[in-house]
């Protein structure tokens, strides 16, 4: 039986403020996830795992006056599922290897809560990105 795509995410595509830069991020990231490269143009990329997929886009220069902030009208975070608790460790090593900012490190991995083991980071915009393992 053909389960219905109806409602699933199809892709969501975000303007950055350094294409070079996001994609060295963001492919890093999203490949460790299982993400391979789908789309390649001049003024952007994008990551495809099943049928979602994530693009980066340049923005363009007369838009870059204001900077992205997640506390302001718009997206606050992109969170990713991770496939254990060991992936999380991992990949918080990595961040921290490549000099990315680990956030809420006084409660990490329990930023989210108790029960909730997770790593929050920023990308190179200040979005926050977020891998949560399954729960116990």
């Amino acid at each position: 039986m053909v389960k219905s795509m109806q409602g699933l995410l199809h892709h969501v595509e975000i303007y950055v403020s350094d294409l070079q830069k996001s994609k060295e991020f963001w492919g890093w990231l999203l490949e460790q996830l299982g993400y391979e490269v789908y789309q390649q143009w001049e003024k952007g990329q994008s990551w495809k795992l099943g049928e979602t997929y994530l693009v980066f886009v340049q923005a363009e220069e007369r838009f870059l006056d204001v900077p992205y902030h997640r506390s302001r009208v718009g997206l606050n975070h992109l969170a990713f599922h991770a496939a254990s608790r060991a992936k999380v460790d991992e990949l918080t090593r990595s961040l921290t290897e490549r000099n990315v900012a680990i956030l809420y490190q006084d409660k990490h991995p329990f930023a989210g809560g108790n029960d909730y083991y997770a790593v929050f980071f920023e990308d190179p915009d200040r979005i926050k990105v977020e891998l949560v393992a399954p729960q116990n």
